[in-house]
């Protein structure tokens, strides 16, 4: 029979009690015993037999005694082995922290992405809250109430009489974009103002334009995108500009037009806006209703309905905006019926 025993160098107190695991499949088949007994160490014991008896067992040159006179006896030290298995963990551990698999981050476009955002997000804000707009109407609220009256007041550009402005010698007309030529954020222009649009071409050439709070503005429309798209879908120039309506000067326009801006005709639906703008730089204001409040937000609305009611209650008092040289009579350019 072939006996195999280990004897531990190190003692490692485990249970206080005996444990005994026997599994013994058949007599003539191989056998194995395992044996835990402590009190204060542990002894293991592993027991082969490949014979029935053990009258037939005997001695052999390979067999381990747990005879501690035996100077061939090996000894394995369990200090030893398991410092071994420790310090190998800590490796793996180690290098499983080392190589642990960064999370997934997209290209940074991170400086891209936040200035096309705050961009569009200052021109949303921009088109509610117009705060040269706020500034001016404090001074028109305190000594230029007639800032914001217009010469003419017209439901919208199929009222107005292109041919008898161009004959009182008028040489340029500048629009308004939302709610004056587009409906609100649009970049087309609104189809039922097509002919009106097509009657100013022919009578005033290239001298039309668009002076926009929206396309066109440096601070909205930084690239000009916007602008040349409306340029492209109207067929109408788009005057870049630094400042929002109704602060700035006319220096832009009538280095366009090649004209000084009191032979412009400045065509808006914001009276505190467009018509404070076109009088304080001494434009023919014209002021038409817009074309749908619908797409408009609600405090745009709010303030458009103030804005009326002031000019309504002013121009009841009998205030009028300052005459107009070339057209001292202003009914004069309105039609009774739309193009």
């Amino acid at each position: 029979m072939q006996s195999t025993s280990i004897t531990p160098l190190h003692t490692y107190p485990i249970l206080s009690h005996f444990h005994s695991i026997n599994l013994n499949k058949n007599k003539n088949k191989k056998s194995l015993k395992l044996s835990l007994r402590t009190s204060k160490c542990c002894c293991f014991t592993l027991s082969s037999t490949h014979s029935c008896s053990k009258d037939q067992e005997k001695p052999q040159n390979n067999s381990y005694s747990i005879d501690p006179d035996r100077q061939k006896s090996p000894i394995i030290n369990w200090q030893e082995f398991y410092s071994s298995i420790q310090e190998q963990e800590e490796r793996t551990q180690y290098n499983e922290e080392e190589e642990e698999v960064p999370e997934f981050e997209l290209p940074d476009h991170s400086g891209i992405r936040t200035n096309m955002w705050w961009t569009d997000l200052k021109a949303a804000l921009g088109q509610r809250i117009n705060v040269e707009g706020i500034v001016s109407s404090l001074g028109v609220f305190s000594k230029d109430k007639h800032l914001a009256i217009p010469h003419v007041n017209v439901p919208d550009i199929r009222y107005i009489d292109w041919a008898e402005l161009k004959k009182r010698g008028f040489e340029g007309v500048v629009f308004d974009k939302d709610n004056t030529i587009t409906v609100p954020y649009s970049l087309s222009l609104w189809s039922p103002l097509a002919s009106s649009i097509d009657q100013c071409k022919s009578l005033f050439g290239n001298n039309i334009a668009v002076y926009s709070n929206s396309a066109g503005l440096d601070e909205y429309d930084p690239d000009g995108r916007k602008a040349r798209i409306l340029e492209r879908a109207i067929g109408i120039k788009v005057i870049k500009h630094g400042v929002k309506k109704p602060a700035g000067t006319a220096e832009e326009i009538e280095k366009q037009f090649g004209c000084e801006s009191s032979r412009l005709i400045m065509v808006g639906d914001r009276p505190f806006t467009d018509i404070v703008y076109g009088n304080r730089n001494g434009f023919l204001t014209i002021l038409t209703e817009p074309l749908s409040c619908a797409e408009e937000p609600l405090i745009v609305q709010q303030v458009r309905v103030l804005e009326v009611a002031l000019v309504n209650r002013w121009s009841s008092q009998g205030m009028k905006p300052t005459t107009h040289t070339l057209l001292p009579d202003c009914q004069q350019c309105v039609k009774d019926y739309p193009l």
